[in-house]
This record gives C-alpha cells, structure tokens and sequence, in this order.
C-alpha cells in the first residue's frame, strides 16, 4: 500500500537527485514554491494533505524523470538512472578500429546518438543495418539495440567480435567451456564453430526497429 509519508519521500528524493531544494523543484515545474513545503504535508488539523497528481506529473517533466524512476524512488530501491538516447553506428562501420574499447563499449569518434526509450544499460548501442545481406531477418535500414549487460541464452540473436577484427550478426547455437556455436541469420543458415579464446565479446541483440 503506498502511505504518505512514501510519496513524499520520494518528492524529497527527487528533488535532491536533481540537485534541488523542495521549493527549487515546485519553482521548476511551475508550481507554487512553497507547494512541498513541509508545512503543505499535514494540515492545522492534523489532516495528512497528499501532492496532486498534476503537480507529481509536472515535477517528472520538469526534471526529466520516467514514472519507473519514481517508483524506484518511493520503493527506496537503488536509483537507477535511465539513458534516453543511444550511440549509433553503421554495422558495416563496426569492424574498423577505434570504436570500441577491449570491454566491448562503444568509444572514439564517428558515434551517433539517437533518441530511444529509458533503457538501463549505461554502455547500450546501436547499430544500424545496410544492405540486403540479413534478409530475411533484418532488413536495409534496421536499427538494433545492443546491451553489453544483458544475459545470452541459446537462441539470441548476438554480435560477435572476434580476435581478427570480425563484427559478426549472429545467432547463439550453443555454448560450451571450449567453443561457441553460432548461426548466420540470413536465408543460408550457416552454423559455425569458434573456440572461445577467439572471441573478444559477444552482446545481446535487444531491441530490433521491424
């Protein structure tokens, strides 16, 4: 059961994670400043006086705060800061050296960054596909959305670097101790077999654009 005294917490959270006051924040939502106030949340009465929704909704647009952060703020969870654009990349680009780090994250110049919806990964890219090579699984101009920290499991669509430089689209087959087995998803299907120690990272594909 959410009580009061969660609600305002997390009003009060909120407000401290943007790096203002109670009044600060009311002021930047266009509210009141004193709407916040401690002197607002119980009445002469001893009545407990509860925020608007409105004036919630504004605070969560004035500071650029999704309603799933709010929630982890009246939860007292972890606050987890929600990206809400990703770098870009062409896949065919994604191979030469310089954009990526040894961990796989993206790096150096020639990075887009498109708009996309709060995702948790602070190292989530994006690739986009050209050509008609993938079909029929991703078509010219398909954007993928890629998490290094995301669990694979068999039957994950997957990119693969690989100690020779390779980028690879690929499908998870198997994996073992010694050796990773991986599908092409174009119409051939060809599997392949590579030992472990060749592959430098290996992410999730997450998010397709089709």
């Amino acid at each position: 059961m959410l009580t009061h005294a969660q609600i305002w917490k997390a009003l009060d959270r909120l407000a401290a994670h943007a790096g203002l006051s109670t009044s600060g924040l009311a002021k930047k939502a266009g509210l009141d400043p004193t709407t916040f106030n401690m002197s607002k949340r119980i009445s002469a009465e001893g009545r407990e006086r509860w925020p608007s929704t409105e004036s919630v909704a504004r605070s969560l647009a004035a500071t650029g705060t999704p309603i799933d952060v709010f929630v982890q703020l009246i939860s007292d969870g972890d606050l987890i800061v929600m990206r809400q654009s990703v770098p870009m990349i062409g896949l065919s680009q994604a191979s030469k050296p310089g954009h990526f780090d040894a961990s796989g994250f993206p790096v150096g110049p020639g990075w887009n960054e498109i708009p996309f919806p709060a995702v948790e990964d602070e190292h989530a890219y994006a690739l986009e596909i050209s050509g008609h090579s993938l079909e029929p699984t991703y078509r010219d101009g398909t954007v993928i959305v890629l998490s290094p920290a995301a669990s694979i499991r068999r039957g994950d669509r997957v990119v693969v670097k690989t100690g020779d430089a390779d980028v690879m689209l690929r499908e998870l087959r198997r994996r073992t101790g010694r050796s990773i087995e991986l599908r092409s998803v174009d119409h051939a299907q060809k599997e392949q077999t590579l030992p472990v120690r060749d592959v430098v990272w290996m992410h999730r594909v997450t998010w397709a654009s089709q």
